[in-house]
């Protein structure tokens, strides 16, 4: 008979066992993973981690697209708390930063916690009870606090081009990639021209027979100073740590100037001579020059970086169109400029909702409305980490929070502030906490009032950053030292608090 991994049964029983709990953190991507490992190492064990897929890695396990890499370097792509000095290169490709992902998640023993295949399918507010109700795809969950760590890049946009759903060919969405289906030698379009395409488009245009490539906007795109770190260097990083802890600093320090210049659409337009001689180095020709430089200050939209973007774009089997798309009927696409192209296969290189998630749509506050009805196509939030109507919940990567730099800067500043948050519940015997509306508005105002002459704001593009409402609900205005300092301490003056006596299962942090 095969032996049974008694570790597996453990788990197997946790799965069916935890039903009641204090925290339920959805999602098991860096955000999630990362909130597990700070609760665990506080002393907080009665959590559980619903995580939708078969296995963890969040938008590294979704995208698996060629040329899939971070445009963070490896070295502050990490969290500060686990260092890798085994990185391959000093920007990581997918597949060694989900398994990064997966093995510091072995690491640090926070595996036992967490549920795969469980879909968050409804998440309620039980005033009465003062719980979450979170209902998933394989059981109910009751939970004093929620963690919401979905990630801001897991729902794919699909445009709404007539004919699109009857096109003959393959359609598939980068963050969707069929590795089942060759390329080699089909006529293939490529519609968006955002972060993904800048990636797998100089890796499919050697295999294809004709790339066409259809941009409504160009973008900037800056040098990529990406290399091969040798066994040598990776050693050096393992041995002598104070190294690759150095490299770090230098990194977020180069990050954080890039950060602190979006204010200033000047200095960021001496940025753009960068990306105006990388297209110079590779494009010859006037007229595809002309068709690849923006006609917005660079940052205004996101800052990609590519070493072969261009080369690939001026190979003859490599067709430009600066428009958008009319129709697709059969296999031939309709371009807005009347120009047709035979194709087929369709890649959509259209993006992520990032300020309308529709997870939000199943998250029910104290008043009944979903987050999505309440925030009426302007997110907003208190410190991007907690939203009112929504008591004991928490946002990763919540509205106003993302910055030029790494995602590990705002993860780890948010969980500094979850933690005390929850410090602070215990020590007053908390019931719940609830932001006070009159604090986030006022917050709300200051963060808009410090957007308006951002590059961001005023550079001269549609971007996502922009809501539906006109409104940057995306970025967050000051430098990461000016998050971390308002996100190291969990103000309870700003909070409608209810106290009431607790049965605590858990340690005091």
């Amino acid at each position: 008979m095969p032996q049974v991994n008694p570790q597996l049964n453990h788990h197997a029983e946790l799965a069916t066992a935890v039903r009641h709990v204090e925290i339920a953190i959805l999602g098991a991507g860096f955000a999630g993973i990362g909130a597990a490992i700070r609760f665990k190492q506080a002393g907080i064990t009665d959590f559980v981690v619903l995580e939708k897929a078969s296995e963890i890695g969040g938008v590294w396990r979704e995208n698996t697209y060629p040329g899939c890499a971070c445009d963070v370097p490896s070295a502050l792509y990490s969290y500060s708390f686990a260092p890798n000095p085994h990185w391959s290169r000093m920007f990581a490709e997918q597949a060694e930063i989900k398994t990064y992902l997966q093995e510091t998640a072995e690491r640090f023993g926070v595996m036992p916690y967490v549920r795969l295949n469980h879909e968050m399918l409804d998440s309620s507010w039980d005033d009465q009870q003062k719980h979450w109700v979170v209902k998933t795809s394989a059981g109910v969950f009751f939970a004093r606090f929620v963690v919401m760590a979905c990630g801001p890049m897991h729902e794919p946009i699909y445009p709404d081009i007539k004919g699109l759903k009857t096109f003959k060919g393959m359609t598939f969405h980068s963050a969707g990639w069929r590795h089942d289906y060759d390329l080699q030698g089909k006529r293939v379009a490529v519609i968006g021209t955002g972060a993904s395409a800048i990636q797998f488009v100089p890796k499919i245009q050697p295999q294809v027979a004709k790339l066409t490539l259809i941009q409504r906007t160009p973008q900037w795109v800056l040098p990529k100073l990406d290399q091969a770190l040798p066994k040598a260097a990776q050693a050096i990083f393992k041995y002598v740590p104070i190294t690759q802890q150095t490299l770090r600093g230098t990194i977020y320090g180069v990050f954080e100037t890039l950060n602190g210049s979006m204010q200033h659409p000047q200095l960021m337009k001496k940025i753009q001579r960068l990306a105006v001689y990388n297209i110079n180095r590779a494009v010859k020709s006037d007229e595809l020059r002309s068709k690849l430089t923006p006609d917005f200050i660079i940052g205004c939209k996101r800052v990609l970086q590519s070493n072969d973007w261009y080369p690939a774009l001026v190979q003859p089997n490599v067709d430009i169109v600066h428009s958008g798309v009319s129709e697709i009927k059969g296999n031939t696409i309709t371009a807005s400029d009347g120009s047709t192209h035979e194709v087929d296969a369709i890649i959509l290189a259209t993006g992520f909702e990032i300020s309308a998630p529709q997870v939000l749509n199943r998250v029910r506050g104290r008043s009944g409305q979903t987050v999505s009805e309440l925030w009426q196509g302007s997110p907003e939030g208190y410190m991007g980490t907690m939203t009112a109507d929504c008591p004991n919940a928490f946002l990763m990567f919540g509205p106003n929070l993302a910055v030029s730099s790494s995602a590990f800067i705002i993860i780890e500043a948010q969980l500094n502030y979850i933690l005390d948050a929850l410090k602070q519940v215990r020590l007053h015997k908390i019931k719940t906490i609830d932001v006070d509306p009159d604090c986030q508005v006022e917050f709300n105002r200051k963060v808009q009032d410090a957007l308006q002459d951002s590059v961001w704001n005023t550079g001269g593009c549609n971007s996502y950053f922009i809501d539906a409402n006109g409104r940057n609900s995306t970025l967050w205005p000051w430098s990461t030292f000016e998050m971390r300092h308002q996100l190291s301490r969990f103000d309870l003056s700003q909070y409608i608090v209810d106290e009431g006596s607790t049965t605590y299962k858990t340690a005091v942090i």
